[in-house]
């Protein structure tokens, strides 16, 4: 919001002035407000291993975050280039491994990894898209570029926020909304519409969204997002497989179903193909997948594509496949599983950031520099029982934004992760979900781990 000098960034002006205006009785009194409608409407994530297994409410900050038009007209470019290039190489890996041939990645990388599926390989899928939802995490840093610090190709979370965010700021504040042409965002839930149902070769698809149950941490994302799009959200009980064709049980009878939004991992879809213990999924989904009668997203074995080990290769994905350079940068990024790059971890360890290659949500990682000797030598230990399992990255100085906290106003880490979907065309909404890290110092922003979210502004022009 602010210069190195304190004064304030032109497109922040506005803001900046209305913000002096408000009293601190005001902005708390709109604050209680707000999380009291969120607990009405249910907006609530559950925390694995709480031991009181509640629901939370995601801290939900007034201070929106503002972005020029002529950044976000960069960050879609340079998201359209990223997506298209994973999407090639998830084709390519499952097919022909052109990459894997030139050298470029290490066979071994691909082939060998947890989420590289064999059921896959040689398996046509329609249009060629694996990647239908892609949520990339972005940062801005101190040098004022934005970096991709992960790709998100499984079942990436948290657009429902980006929703009710918007919803939220324009009911408390909508005197903002007349100083600044905020790009809209609530047209979402048609994009991903139109986009499943592109993904279909059916004339007329029938679509659902496939949840693990009420238990999940993202449940109330499931069902939000089956409701705005109008199509059933179903449990693998209501599922059932027929004939190499997949149904879906109503009141009226089976329907079929062509298309199916899944919030399940690869693992639990089919115990009939994958885990036997499975209660979540459908024995007989991957027959009527692998027939071509049936569409997922995103598709069986995406994982392998934002497998934190693969990450440091995308730019080469680019240039191999595109013949581009890349227009968002990774972050750089050690690959333990190198002896040359885990010997400069552990002899760094308290200076960088260290992360488990499969972990996700703020889990399995270390901060070097908030970290305790005791917890670095901790964690040097398991990095040594298992240096293919873990990679490394400098600890960047992540942008920050003015937040609404206990203190009064006060600056705190900011991520943004914009959803990408892949249907006839690319598309997204102009904006994302941007997590805040509430607890000062800290640059971890993930809900679990204590972190909040804001209304992102992508500014029209």
């Amino acid at each position: 919001m602010l210069e190195a000098g304190g004064a304030l960034r032109q497109h922040y002006g506005a803001f900046g002035s209305w913000l002096q205006a408000q009293s601190a009785e005001t902005l708390a009194k709109k604050r209680a407000e707000a999380d009291l409608l969120f607990h009405k409407v249910g907006i609530t994530f559950a925390v694995y291993g709480d031991e009181a297994g509640a629901e939370r409410l995601i801290p939900f900050d007034m201070v929106p975050r503002i972005v020029p038009a002529s950044e976000w007209q960069m960050l879609e470019k340079g998201l359209r280039q990223r997506v298209t290039a994973l999407n090639r190489f998830l084709w390519d890996i499952y097919h022909d491994h052109e990459i894997l041939k030139a050298g470029l990645i290490p066979t071994e990388q691909v082939l060998g990894n947890a989420q590289y599926q064999q059921a896959m390989q040689g398996l046509d899928l329609p249009h060629g898209i694996y990647a239908h939802i892609t949520g990339v995490d972005l940062i801005r840093h101190s040098d004022g570029g934005y970096y991709v610090l992960e790709d998100n190709l499984r079942v990436p979370s948290g657009v429902s926020y980006m929703l009710e965010n918007r919803k939220m700021m324009m009911r408390l504040f909508p005197e903002l909304f007349s100083r600044y042409a905020v790009a809209p965002v609530a047209h979402y839930p048609t994009l991903l519409l139109n986009t499943l149902r592109h993904a279909s070769l059916e004339e007329n698809p029938t679509a659902v969204v496939l949840t693990p149950g009420p238990f999940n941490s993202a449940y109330f994302e499931h069902a939000f997002l089956a409701q705005q799009m109008g199509v059933e959200l179903v449990e693998g009980q209501d599922l059932f497989v027929k004939d190499d064709w997949l149904y879906m049980r109503t009141t009226v009878g089976p329907k079929r179903v062509d298309v199916i939004y899944r919030r399940i991992d690869d693992a639990f879809l089919d115990p009939l193909a994958f885990r036997a213990d499975s209660m979540l999924g459908v024995p007989g989904l991957l027959s009527v997948y692998q027939k071509g009668h049936l569409i997922l997203a995103n598709a069986i074995g995406t994982g392998v594509a934002d497998d934190k080990s693969i990450y440091p290769y995308v730019p080469d994905m680019i240039r191999f496949y595109l013949g581009e350079e890349p227009i968002l940068h990774n972050v750089p990024t050690w690959q333990c599983r190198k002896s040359a790059d885990l010997d400069h971890v552990l002899n760094h360890m308290k200076d960088l950031v260290v992360k488990e290659v499969h972990g996700a949500g703020g889990y399995g990682m270390l901060v070097g520099p908030a970290a305790t000797a005791a917890e670095v030598e901790d964690f040097k230990l398991r990095v040594k029982a298992n240096p293919s399992n873990y990679i490394a990255q400098p600890t960047l100085c992540l942008s920050s934004c003015p937040t609404f906290v206990e203190s009064g106003i006060a600056p705190r880490h900011i991520d943004l992760r914009p959803f990408v979907l892949t249907g006839r065309e690319i598309t997204m909404v102009a904006g994302g979900l941007t997590r805040v890290a509430l607890k000062e110092g800290s640059l971890v922003v993930n809900s679990s781990q204590g972190g909040g979210t804001k209304d992102t502004w992508i500014l029209e022009s």
